[in-house]
């Protein structure tokens, strides 16, 4: 039997002492009526989240690849191929460049519940090619399409009134998100102040007690694409990577409502917890939302409907897949939870049973490049060098990544997915998300459990 069919999510939490803003931040009612913008009716009200009553520091921040295969544990070999194949893959980069500095610009694209079409994903992209970049120790100081890039960022994001992501809002939180990753990589004081005002504006945008939502509602703790978009997983974890990498602790208060949300998207059953769950199998992987009622896509795959509408009546649970839950299992470990906490190994318990680096598990090929991305951050951070399937067979997580994106690189360096749901048509975004895969497998060397 899994862990997380044993456990509880009751038995998970203990009371601390209040009046700590850990304790605040999570159990004080809104002083303000909610925000005309939500719609009341569709909020579920859950068990109020608990508070923990031990944090651990997250995972070290690591700015840099490794110089050396010796600080990487996968074989010199390997390494060597992974470094040559992020080089060819930002040579792809350099040469889609425009010509003004950005990346994808122009582009249209819609997050899942935006009101409309936005041109600002140039912007995030432009962000996540520039860690991308730095990661492997290309900066302004010593790259001029970097410097043009980092450029194109700050004319496209700040304005008269200081930060605007995107003026549409329709993708504001995902731009916020990824411009705070790609400056919180170049590691420069120059841009810390800037950098400090994307974080107070990601901040301003999850949703707590100062848009009028209460500690027991499902939308609690998240973000969603727009700064005032329903939230979801995806941009939750995202916000969560962005405070990580810019030195939030894990008793951030932001940090903590950010756990409560992520925590309800988890297949667990718990007394109090979302109707989808308390129904479901209690796998210990995760869905896209608990919001509204809660969503996933693998359930939508499976023919169950998006929301589980389909279901025979009485029986409307949600299906946990590959990408939300490694998003989840990072989530966790970013946000200060023990690696030995029972949502933590339920999480792992998911990914064992489900172990894939050829498809999204419970998507198939959709989301697969996205996929990968989140399985290697979250399997860094767990400080895990293999990782066992439920046969009981273990797996050399980084040299089977690095295999697997080194054979699907194409002849020009880039990447690309042919399933091209969630914009992995996309040659740049592909590029970007598999060469920080790489980048993320051959850091030095997080000390094994």
């Amino acid at each position: 039997m899994s862990t997380a069919s044993l456990i509880a999510w009751t038995l998970v939490f203990a009371l601390v002492a209040p009046q700590t803003d850990v304790d605040r931040a999570l159990r004080d009612a809104p002083t303000v009526p909610l925000d005309a913008r939500v719609d009341a009716s569709k909020i579920t009200c859950l068990a109020p989240p608990g508070v923990p009553d031990r944090l651990t520091p997250p995972p070290p921040i690591l700015r840099r690849i490794a110089e050396n295969a010796g600080d990487v544990p996968i074989e010199p070999a390997t390494f060597d191929a992974a470094q040559a194949s992020i080089l060819r893959g930002l040579a792809f980069l350099r040469g889609t460049q425009s010509a003004s500095g950005g990346w994808m610009e122009g582009t249209p694209a819609q997050g899942s519940e935006a009101p409309k079409i936005s041109k600002a994903a140039s912007s995030a992209v432009t962000g996540l090619v520039l860690r991308a970049f730095a990661q492997a120790g290309m900066l302004e100081s010593n790259d001029s399409g970097v410097a043009r890039g980092v450029a194109w960022l700050m004319k496209a994001c700040w304005g008269a009134d200081g930060f605007e992501p995107d003026a549409s809002g329709g993708l504001a939180t995902y731009v916020a998100s990824c411009t705070a990753l790609g400056l919180a990589s170049l590691d420069s004081d120059k841009h810390a102040e800037r950098l400090r005002e994307v974080i107070a504006w990601l901040r301003r945008a999850q949703w707590d007690q100062g848009e009028g939502i209460g500690p027991e509602q499902d939308w609690f703790g998240g973000v969603g694409y727009g700064s005032r978009g329903r939230p979801d997983l995806s941009n939750t974890q995202m916000m969560l990577e962005a405070l990580h990498e810019s030195g939030a602790k894990a008793e951030d208060p932001a940090v903590q409502r950010a756990l409560a949300f992520v925590a309800r998207c988890q297949n667990m059953r718990s007394e109090g917890g979302a109707a989808w769950a308390n129904a479901g199998g209690a796998d210990g992987g995760f869905v896209y939302t608990v919001a509204n009622g809660g969503e996933s896509f693998a359930s939508e795959a499976a023919g169950e409907g998006r929301f589980g509408e389909k279901m025979r009546e009485g029986t409307r649970a949600l299906r946990s897949y590959g990408s939300m839950t490694y998003a989840g299992y990072k989530s966790m470990l970013f946000a200060g939870l023990r690696r030995d906490d029972p949502r933590v190994l339920a999480a792992l318990d998911w990914a064992r049973a489900h172990w894939s680096m050829q498809e999204n598990p419970g998507l198939g090929k959709q989301g697969l490049f996205y996929y990968r991305l989140a399985l290697a951050r979250g399997l860094a951070a767990s400080g895990r060098d293999t990782i066992q399937d439920a046969g009981g067979t273990p797996h050399d997580w980084r040299t089977e990544l690095v295999d697997a994106l080194v054979a699907a690189q194409r002849p020009d360096g880039s990447w690309i997915n042919d399933q091209d749901r969630w914009m992995e048509g996309e040659p740049a975004l592909v590029t970007a998300y598999a060469v920080l895969a790489l980048e993320e497998a051959i850091k030095p060397s997080r000390q094994s459990q």
